[in-house]
């Protein structure tokens, strides 16, 4: 039969280059050769009868079977994971370990609350909270690296095999720091802004293409000194230190603003208001643990 000629390690391999985008990539996270990683895969691929990977521009990336494939793939991976877990002699004491991907936004408006309402439930569920861009977390939800995604709705075509539950909604802000040129009273602000250094998210950030079409909408000119970046720490430090514009989720920035320390340029910012919400796996088999902290996001919101 063919599940039986399938091997974990044939699995593994997949799912590192399919989440990486390369071989080469794969075989450094293995900790293997790279010939190694493509003989494998090769291997998994003659035994499925099917091709998993296909060229994409200078790198690859899965065709549509290798993509149904690693939805599998990963929930078994996943599931061989969290059986460990249950015959670990760690697992009375410290319970299933839940795996959290959340964007800056919400790792600084919504998580410290929630945490703490999870935390009071003493479940001794272990949480590891991760931060990062919204397509590299939905691709480690996919893959069974993460177990819940707590950020944007992504595109329909990124959203595939996963599961969006939401929760409020935020727009993106023109942010500086406090006592900024630009705040001053009579200031034309559009016109101003392309004389500062303006920090933008990345051009993987899911909020990157609302961003590009409201300043396209608005007829507002790009400064030529950008720096892209996902990093709030960064954000934080480079506008006390700067007159540079920040262009940002409001939830990273709002409690900055309530303290006085940045504020928001006076420009209508509403049409980038996006959803945001609680992303799993589509058909993902929950657990009391993760139910607790589902709630205490729920609760963290309202």
């Amino acid at each position: 039969m063919i599940k039986s000629r399938v091997k974990i390690r044939q699995l593994h391999a997949f799912v590192e280059v399919a989440r990486l985008r390369s071989v080469k990539m794969a075989a450094e996270a293995l900790n293997i050769s790279q010939p190694a990683v493509t003989k494998t895969i090769r291997e998994l691929e003659d035994v499925l009868q099917i091709p998993l990977f296909e060229r994409d521009g200078r790198g690859i990336r899965p065709t549509t079977q290798g993509e149904v494939f690693l939805r599998h793939a990963g929930a078994t991976l996943t599931a061989l994971r969290q059986a460990l877990d249950a015959v670990s002699p760690d697992f009375e004491q410290a319970g299933p370990p839940l795996r959290v991907g959340a964007l800056p936004t919400v790792s600084a408006r919504v998580m410290p609350k929630a945490m703490s309402r999870f935390l009071a439930e003493d479940t001794r569920t272990p949480v590891k909270i991760v931060t990062g861009e919204n397509s590299v977390l939905l691709e480690q939800l996919k893959i069974g690296e993460l177990d819940l995604v707590v950020g944007r709705l992504a595109s329909a075509e990124k959203m595939t095999g996963l599961s969006f539950e939401h929760l409020y909604s935020e727009q993106v802000l023109f942010v500086v720091r406090a006592g900024h040129p630009l705040l001053a009273p009579g200031a034309n602000v559009f016109a101003g802004l392309s004389t500062f250094a303006m920090l933008m998210p990345t051009r993987d950030s899911v909020i990157r293409p609302i961003v590009e079409q409201f300043l396209i909408a608005n007829g507002i000119s790009l400064s030529t000194r950008q720096v892209e970046t996902v990093s709030d720490a960064f954000g934080r430090s480079f506008l006390r230190a700067t007159d540079a514009v920040w262009i940002i989720s409001e939830g990273v920035v709002a409690g900055d603003i309530a303290d006085g320390l940045l504020a928001a340029l006076p420009i209508d910012t509403g049409d980038t208001r996006g959803p945001v919400g609680l992303t799993v796996r589509a058909g993902a088999m929950s657990s009391l643990p993760m139910d607790l902290l589902l709630r205490a996001i729920r609760s963290a919101v309202q």
